[in-house]
């Protein structure tokens, strides 16, 4: 018997297709322009308001120096900083740092100099309004193999969509050297805005805590073929829950184990799932991994103003499951690429939300994110 071939999602080729035209269309610009970090570093009030003008494109950037050389096997020391992956007030660039600039470093705190203490505030998971959010089709009837379909009212396929998303770091350098530990939390909104007759209520919304432990890679294990960089493993526990009763109720607890890579200014972080056991009893979806998948892989490319990542969950034995996600963003205003920036999210797949983890459907959002770390 021939081993079956496993499907390709079109949405999967349009995410794929998204995510190249944003590489293009940020490496289609001959000089990059300098970051928001170099900016808020300038102490004098015009020099950095000129920077702040070069950076929004207002001005020719001024050549700048070759790219640092990095060790044998290394990734060039980046020379432009992905605007939406700086952490408000980072050091700016030090010739006498002793690690490169990294993404996930910034993002995770894994080096000595981008540690910044404990119960800071910031985004983890991408934080959005999207005042427009079509959907191919309604789940009409919830149900799952322990509860039994239950109608719901006459939704619209157009509606809102939000999320916010933050973590702070509850202890740092515990346990492995360099090692923190992250709290977590995610609450994603479906909002029948536009259904007035049924006085636009809330269609579902989704409540995700965490706890994430970081272990930064030792830098004698780091280098990896082809300049890429083995940057962190990650343990988590993560419970998820639509916070509805009975039989719309869907919840699920889960451990996972990840890891980070970067070279320049991609980045590609792996994660392996395993649900924990509940008795069937309890169990609201006792196949959700059957169609959510323990794999999940995110590909993420930021330069410049640009950024766009694609996202895989899938099942290694359910070829035709899973869910396919691509984002992207550029700022509302060139000159805060730090702040809201324009959002557009294509979604094709199973478990857009948690009471639709069974249902397959595709989806197009726009609107603006927010609250970037």
């Amino acid at each position: 018997m021939n081993p079956a071939v496993p499907r390709i999602h079109p949405a999967w080729l349009i995410g794929a297709a998204g995510l190249l035209c944003a590489v293009q269309a940020a490496q289609a610009q001959d000089l990059p322009p300098p970051t928001l970090v170099e900016c808020a570093a300038i102490a004098a009030a015009g020099d950095r308001l000129n920077c702040y003008d070069r950076l929004a494109g207002r001005a020719p950037a001024p050549e700048r120096p070759a790219a640092q050389q990095a060790p044998l096997g290394e990734a060039p020391y980046a020379q432009d900083e992905p605007s939406r992956l700086l952490p408000k007030g980072a050091a700016a660039r030090n010739p006498s740092r002793r690690h490169p600039y990294s993404v996930l470093s910034r993002y995770w705190e894994l080096d000595p100099e981008d540690k910044r203490g404990v119960f800071n505030a910031v985004g983890y998971q991408s934080s959005f309004f999207l005042p427009v959010h079509i959907t191919s089709r309604i789940n009409r009837a919830p149900q799952s193999p322990t509860q039994a379909a239950n109608p719901v009212p006459d939704y619209r396929r157009e509606e809102a969509k939000f999320q916010l998303s933050l973590r702070a770091k509850l202890l740092q350098d515990v346990g492995l050297p360099g090692a923190d530990l992250w709290g977590a939390f995610t609450l994603q909104t479906l909002w029948q805005v536009y259904n007035h007759r049924d006085s636009s209520p809330f269609r579902n919304t989704d409540y995700q805590p965490e706890l994430i432990y970081i272990v930064p890679t030792a830098e004698r294990w780091r280098r990896l073929p082809w300049g890429w960089q083995w940057r962190y493993t990650q343990l988590g526990w993560a419970h998820q829950s639509n916070g509805q009763s009975d039989p719309l109720s869907r919840s699920w607890n889960r451990v996972y184990l990840g890891a980070g890579f970067e070279r320049g200014n991609w980045a590609l972080t792996a994660r392996l799932n395993h649900r924990l056991r509940e008795d069937l009893e309890d169990d609201n979806n006792p196949d959700l991994m059957r169609f959510r998948g323990r794999g999940e892989f995110t590909l993420t490319r930021a330069r410049g103003l640009h950024t766009a990542s694609l996202q895989l969950r899938g099942s290694l034995r359910h070829h035709s499951k899973g869910a396919a996600q691509f984002e992207w963003t550029y700022p509302v205003w060139r000159d805060q690429p730090n702040g809201l920036r324009w959002y557009v999210q294509l979604f094709h797949g199973y478990g857009e939300t948690l009471t639709d983890y069974n249902f397959r459907q595709s989806s197009v959002g726009v609107g603006v994110s927010f609250l970037q770390f």
